[in-house]
């Protein structure tokens, strides 16, 4: 699923309206639609519903809801937000429509906000769209203080006002908070980001029928994964496979009072698919893994508490996942300068080796043109990149780091993004917060692994691994909820995910 820019949902909304030879008050009309029969669904007829609607096309959204809503025998009251003497064609057209029984407040000065919001109401913020170019102040940052602070539920249409679509919202400009965003027909870049959550709450997309001709033909740099994405990129197995169709992947993994993280990236490995595992630890963790993972095999480096060695015979593993538990000493680093100067394998780096890359230009020297993937959290990510000012820096950040090393990088989080050589960034849709949890990030570094082994490009792997990641937590979800989850409560949920996935398929 593409996800556009605020001036390229314009133009679709324009080559809708010329393909289909509608009006663009038409378009309005669909658009509102679509957002009454999702607020239907979710809030019953009972309490006031408070619909705030600036002059703008966002404000003709909010009369068009309020006038649906009103046949619909919910308790409406629109409110129109400042000078609308200037308001838009079309929200002139929608306070045409409304009818005479469903009468506006006018709100021009900041001594005429309502107190009117009471308990068992809920408010329909339709203030400002996706156009918004200059911060919210005055009379209208006065509206949004009022709604934030009133204590019911906002409910934003397509955008929260004073959020800026796709790039970095003013710090002196007011934004609302909702709990819930109905956006129109895709996602918009601000919702995926961390530093909006307050502000987007949970969002939803609804389809208008834009044109599909002019999304499929839009080029764009990010994009949404979505199930019917993944399930076009798994393979299904074949009667008569056997073991060594499905890879030998090998595990650079584990230290001394760390041997867990190397067990949870074996496990979660073997839980998917791949054909053969070989895991290298040190000396003290040579009975740990074998009793804890027996269907891997194991090899032992010659240092008791710490990764120092590759093996000799490293060229007969089709993939190499390194990081989880290793730390960060002297000899590990010199191992793993070792794997990047002479491995020409396709190699999962994470956690400590990430931190171990990222304090040194030698070992950053060597990543140019390597088969990798790196999936470190934000501030293993800062480590490799620098220092980064807000959400949207950080996205500039990977796409530059991605496309000056030709490599890939999954960046952890509640959408993970997955950068990529050409710049593109795929964010996740799976997930939940009862991923925040030690060794999460174990278990992703055992799924990609896997999957590169049997043959997944590393793009492909990518995608798929983060989306089973995810899911395999909400198939964990109703059964144990988010607070008690643990990184092997989502391996044991593995199993699941994949088959969800298998089953689906047409």
């Amino acid at each position: 699923m593409k996800i556009l820019t605020a001036a390229q949902t314009r133009e679709a909304d324009a080559y809708t309206i010329q393909e289909e030879g509608i009006s663009s008050a038409e378009l309005m009309e669909r658009a509102a639609k679509a957002f009454t029969g999702w607020f239907e669904n979710k809030f019953q007829p009972g309490g006031e519903v408070h619909i705030f609607c600036g002059p703008g096309n966002n404000g003709g959204d909010g009369l068009a809801v309020a006038r649906l809503l009103h046949e619909r025998n919910y308790n409406v009251q629109p409110y129109l937000v400042g000078d609308i003497s200037k308001a838009s064609d079309d929200f002139e057209t929608n306070l045409e429509r409304l009818p005479q029984d469903l009468q506006t407040i006018h709100v021009e000065q900041e001594a005429a906000i309502p107190n009117l919001i009471g308990k068992g109401s809920c408010v329909i913020d339709a203030l400002f769209g996706t156009g918004l170019n200059r911060p919210v102040t005055g009379l209208y940052a006065k509206v949004l203080e009022a709604l934030n602070s009133s204590g019911v539920t906002v409910t934003s249409i397509d955008i929260p006002s004073g959020l800026y679509t796709d790039s970095q919202t003013p710090e002196d400009g007011a934004i609302v908070r909702a709990q819930y965003t109905v956006s129109f027909e895709l996602p918009k870049l601000a919702f995926l980001l961390p530093q909006h959550e307050p502000f987007v709450g949970e969002w939803h997309v609804v389809s208008i029928g834009l044109s599909q001709q002019f999304i499929s033909e839009v080029n764009t740099n990010y994009f949404c994964t979505k199930q019917e994405d993944v399930q076009r990129l798994l393979k299904l197995r074949k009667k008569f496979s056997h073991k060594g169709l499905y890879g030998h992947a090998l595990l650079l993994c584990g230290g001394y009072g760390k041997m867990g993280a190397a067990v949870l990236a074996a496990r979660a490995c073997l839980r998917s698919g791949v054909g053969l595992l070989t895991v290298q630890v040190p000396q003290a963790g040579y009975p740990i893994l074998q009793t804890a993972v027996p269907e891997a095999m194991t090899l032992t480096d010659r240092n008791r508490k710490h990764l120092s060695e590759l093996p000799q015979d490293i060229q007969k593993y089709d993939v190499i996942g390194t990081g989880p538990g290793i730390g960060t000493e002297r000899v590990t680093k010199t191992a793993i300068g070792q794997l990047l100067a002479t491995s020409s394998h396709p190699t999962v780096i994470d956690a400590d080796a990430i931190n171990l890359i990222a304090a040194s230009d030698k070992l950053k020297a060597q990543l140019y043109k390597k088969k990798l993937i790196f999936t470190p959290h934000p501030k293993e990510f800062e480590r490799l990149v620098g220092k980064v000012k807000n959400d949207y820096d950080r996205l500039q950040h990977l796409r530059e780091f991605c496309m000056e090393y030709g490599c890939y990088v999954v960046l952890k989080g509640s959408h993970t993004a997955v950068g990529t050589p050409e710049g593109k960034v795929y964010f996740n849709t799976t997930g939940n917060s009862g991923m925040a949890t030690g060794g999460t990030g174990d278990v992703l570094t055992g799924i990609i692994t896997a999957l590169v082994g049997q043959q997944y490009t590393l793009e492909e792997a990518c995608l798929l691994g983060v989306y089973v990641h995810g899911l395999a937590a909400d198939l964990a979800f109703p059964s144990l909820g988010d607070i008690a989850m643990t990184a092997s409560d989502v391996i044991d949920h593995l199993p699941k995910a994949f088959l969800h996935l298998t089953q689906l398929m047409p």
